[in-house]
């Protein structure tokens, strides 16, 4: 879907030691929670789980390389076969956490380093998308808009999401600028919003090195790591309340190819 949306997604990277949870899990529709690799633990993947199900937010698993000193944004070369075992070890792990606390996964969305590698790698692609189908078919996953991640999701016959960033610039080819990349980070929470209303209205963005391109957009991401994400998500809500478009997390319509 394009432009004109009436309702969109909006996620948030939870559990990974922000402290901002609290605070901004009422003003989202979807939570991403660090599964205990790059980020988190069992106290805080509890602590988010109770979080979603005391403000009907739809919880999902949030599996990244097991690298905490890098946050999981250091690329690191692992076979397919690797990275199935490392979605399947933390899916089991908050999955189980999840029964304990009577809330229902609905999503899987990687984390950093390995979302950017399964978004260009279609081989990795199709190693996460195998273990999530393998794990639950009926979990949603979450890649970017464009990339191989979706399609591998759907090649594997799973529901898929793609995914629009508020707060990262894109490039021509409707890839992330590399973090390293000067401006590849909107700071500004005013320029965040406007390019996730542009996205959301027009599904168009103006990207980093001068195209504007356009992008099929499910759900809208929010770093919870940023140090004004409460300040941008009460705004971008504000925002959407003014446009008419409602919060609505991913399981509460059907996703279509």
């Amino acid at each position: 879907m394009n432009g004109n949306k009436q309702h969109i997604d909006f996620n948030c990277d939870l559990g990974e030691g922000c402290g901002n949870d609290a605070a901004i899990i009422p003003l989202i529709s979807s939570a991403n929670i660090a599964c205990g690799a790059h980020a988190g633990d069992e106290t805080s993947m509890r602590e988010t789980l109770r979080l979603c199900r005391a403000f009907g937010v739809a919880a999902g698993a949030h599996p990244g390389h097991a690298d905490r000193e890098h946050f999981g944004r250091r690329d690191l070369r692992l076979d397919p076969g690797a990275v199935s075992a490392l979605i399947s070890e933390q899916l089991q792990r908050l999955a189980a956490l999840a029964r304990d606390e009577g809330v229902r996964l609905v999503h899987v969305k990687p984390h950093g380093a390995l979302y950017n590698q399964a978004a260009c790698d279609a081989l990795l692609a199709d190693a996460v998308a195998a273990a999530v189908r393998d794990f639950d078919a009926k979990l949603i996953l979450v890649g970017l808009a464009g990339s191989a991640l979706p399609e591998a999701g759907l090649r594997a016959g799973l529901r898929v999401a793609r995914e629009a960033f508020a707060d990262r610039r894109y490039l021509a080819d409707a890839s992330l600028a590399p973090r390293g990349m000067q401006g590849a980070v909107i700071d500004a929470v005013g320029d965040a919003v406007a390019q996730a209303l542009s996205i959301v209205q027009s599904g168009q963005v103006d990207t980093l090195d001068g195209a504007r391109i356009t992008l099929r957009c499910d759900t809208l991401c929010l770093h919870g790591d940023r140090a004004d994400a409460v300040e941008f998500a009460l705004r971008l809500r504000a925002a959407f309340d003014a446009l008419g478009v409602r919060i609505a997390a991913l399981d509460s319509r059907r996703q279509t190819p």
